[in-house]
């Protein structure tokens, strides 16, 4: 399997290629596609998945790992 995963800054995790989704109960997961886009912000109705929601409430992370996100709170 080759996959590659690219974090949008204040956004998503894009994932696209060949990969493999599990509950943690070790249950596969139909992505229903070969690019998917995981939630960072943690408030998506469709979680693992991003709905979009990250815009509505403003979720900021940064797309490098050299900058650590803000935490909210």
């Amino acid at each position: 399997m080759s996959s590659t995963i690219v974090p949008y800054e204040d956004g998503p995790l894009i994932v696209r290629g060949d990969f493999e989704m599990r509950t943690p109960d070790g249950e596969l997961i139909d992505p229903g596609r070969g690019t998917i886009a995981l939630c960072r912000c943690g408030k998506s109705a469709t979680k693992p998945f991003c709905d979009g929601t990250h815009k509505a409430i403003r979720f900021r992370a940064p797309a490098d790992r050299e900058t650590p996100a803000p935490r909210a709170g």
